[in-house]
């Protein structure tokens, strides 16, 4: 019998991995592609500011035992998702975009030496480098525009650029996938809006520092307003939000459910829908494209292989090889040079430490400036210790004094709040982001209540923490700061590192002994042993990549693509 099936493809998650496969499925097959995000819209102005609006806008399913912090029991779909595992944490977002709604906007290709270490031959750089183009052109990546305008200037970006010449190092303009306008010449003025090549609206970035907690005037190129946006106005894919994938399972011959089959008769997909009452429901395709980040499609895959026993001939390598990316976030506090870390796009520049010159894979990183929102600057001032703000109110008072008393004109309100406020913590604290080559030897399983846990053995890793740890030192007497600060969950007895690149786990490889997916070009990206069931995202990295990650996703997710579709990609959509 012939399989009627509901959809010629279903893509599970909308991260880069999803957003890119269900743009180019849903042009070869208009109106026959689904997306299932288990996250909400996010329009234009919608990401939360206030104090209540901030603490609900977690992750939290009460049901789950996903190693998540449970503050209150309440169930909440917010963007944040906060995992807490053995020796390492990750922040990973849900949304519609996934990870673009809160990520740094870097796009920046690897050294070819991160190639030459447990990449198949099939997949070295020189073979993504088409991917990477058309993936950089759509993200529209370029440095923060330089000019007259003393608005585009960023304190940081200098500041960092003198302490790589003072260590010897070279600093150079990252590519951001940030809106200046469609111009790349002529940068639309600051605040202005236009529609951008695809037809959604945006703001050229008004430097507000607001990139990873969502950004409210649309001015970074987040993937709802690019391949999304066409995959949905213009190719007619269908996008459900606040659903969470929950099983796939392979169809028979007749059209049912059948866990000893292979794909060839395509599948079943369940979900959750998560907008009434958690009820369950399911539609049939062809084709399937696992693409819920690292963490969820490694859990997602390992529940379907031993808990539901849907697709029990996955390779046994599945949940090998985590890696964090070299993820490490520190602090220089109170230095002698201006930062202000609170303006511009979150990064706008990186030094290079031994991965792209005189690469030394045991300690390889680049260190990039970041910044936090104007709201947080205020709250590091209301936690600054209390004798800071005694002698500040001291000084006030004398002020005012003087006003009243004495008669001195200079004790207006706005003289005194300068008192009360001069000396602020944030001007001259720099936020420093390194990422690395660490050693992607972690290993993902599921806990006893059939959730994701990881085990990340980060003494393996120590040679790149040192020398992270020295350059934030070096930082600190540098501009005479009065503190270098890692975050504080990696001081001793925790020693647990922040990842916000968890990668790895479906690696890419040659046979199902060494990966989870097919890097042969005429199967790009398939779970071995299951016709049409792709992976596509940060899971298939063999290894850490050291920069940013986000353009090797891309270009893997492109060349994953190409093959479910046979259509060589481009930057038109």
């Amino acid at each position: 019998m012939d399989i009627q099936y509901d959809h010629e493809a279903i893509v599970i998650g909308s991260g880069f991995g999803g957003s890119i496969n269900t743009c180019r499925l849903a042009k070869k097959w208009p109106g026959r592609v689904m997306l299932l995000e288990r996250g909400k819209r996010y329009p234009m102005g919608s990401f939360p500011r206030s104090p209540h609006g901030m603490a609900q806008n977690f992750w939290n399913l009460p049901t789950d035992k996903s190693g998540a912090p449970k503050a209150d029991g309440k169930e909440s779909h917010g963007l944040f998702d906060v995992r807490n595992f053995d020796h390492i944490d990750a922040v990973v977002s849900a949304g519609l975009g996934g990870g673009s709604l809160i990520y740094a906007n870097v796009f920046l290709q690897p050294p070819d030496e991160v190639f030459d270490h447990n990449w198949p031959e099939a997949i070295q750089k020189s073979a993504l480098q088409p991917y990477y183009a058309i993936s950089k052109q759509v993200l529209g990546a370029r440095p923060v525009p330089q000019g007259q305008d003393p608005r585009r200037k960023v304190i940081r970006t200098e500041l960092f650029q003198q302490f790589a010449k003072a260590e010897g190092h070279e600093s150079k303009l990252l590519d951001i996938n940030v809106f200046f306008g469609n111009d790349f010449d002529n940068p639309t003025p600051i605040g202005l809006q236009e529609k951008n090549r695809y037809g959604a609206v945006q703001t050229s970035c008004v430097y507000c520092a607001e990139c990873d907690v969502g950004c409210n005037t649309h001015s970074k190129n987040s993937l709802d307003l690019n391949y999304l946006h066409v995959a949905e106005h213009s190719y007619q894919a269908e996008i459900k939000t606040q659903v969470l994938g929950r099983k796939i399972v392979p169809l028979d011959a007749q059209g049912n459910d059948s866990p000893e089959a292979k794909g060839e008769f395509g599948y079943r997909v369940y979900w959750q829908d998560l907008n009434d009452g958690h009820s369950l429901r399911s539609a049939t395709c062809r084709t399937v494209v696992v693409s819920s980040g690292t963490l969820g499609s490694n859990e997602l895959l390992m529940r379907c292989r031993d808990v539901y026993k849907t697709l029990p001939g996955i390779s046994q390598k599945l949940g090998q090889h985590f890696s964090g990316n070299g993820d490490f976030l520190s602090f220089v506090v109170a230095g002698d040079k201006a930062a202000d870390p609170n303006y511009g796009p979150v990064i706008t520049q990186g030094i290079d430490y031994n991965l792209f010159k005189d690469f030394n894979r045991e300690q390889a990183f680049i260190l990039e400036d970041a910044s936090y929102p104007n709201f947080a600057a205020w709250y590091t001032e209301g936690i600054k210790p209390g004798v800071s703000q005694f002698h500040a109110l001291l000084r006030t008072v004398r002020v005012m004094f003087a006003r009243f008393v004495q008669g001195i004109s200079t004790g207006h309100l706005g003289y005194a709040l300068k008192e009360l406020l001069k000396g602020d913590l944030s001007h001259n604290t720099s936020v420093l982001l390194c990422m690395g080559i660490d050693k992607s030897n972690g290993e993902m399983s599921l806990n006893d209540e059939g959730h994701l846990h990881v085990k990340w053995p980060y003494k393996d890793s120590m040679s790149l923490y040192k020398a992270i740890l020295a350059t934030g030192e070096r930082f600190r007497k540098w501009c005479k700061g009065k503190a270098f600060i890692p975050l504080p969950n990696w001081l001793w007895p925790m020693k647990r590192n922040v990842t916000v690149h968890a990668l790895g786990g479906c690696r890419l490889a040659t046979n199902p002994n060494e990966g989870v997916t097919s890097a042969a070009p005429e199967t790009f990206g398939q779970v071995f042993g299951y016709r049409g069931l792709y992976v596509a995202d940060g899971a298939l990295l063999p290894t850490a990549v050291g920069a940013n990650p986000v353009a090797t996703i891309c270009a893997l997710s492109e060349r994953v693509a190409e093959g479910i579709t046979g259509i060589a990609p481009s930057a038109d959509l």
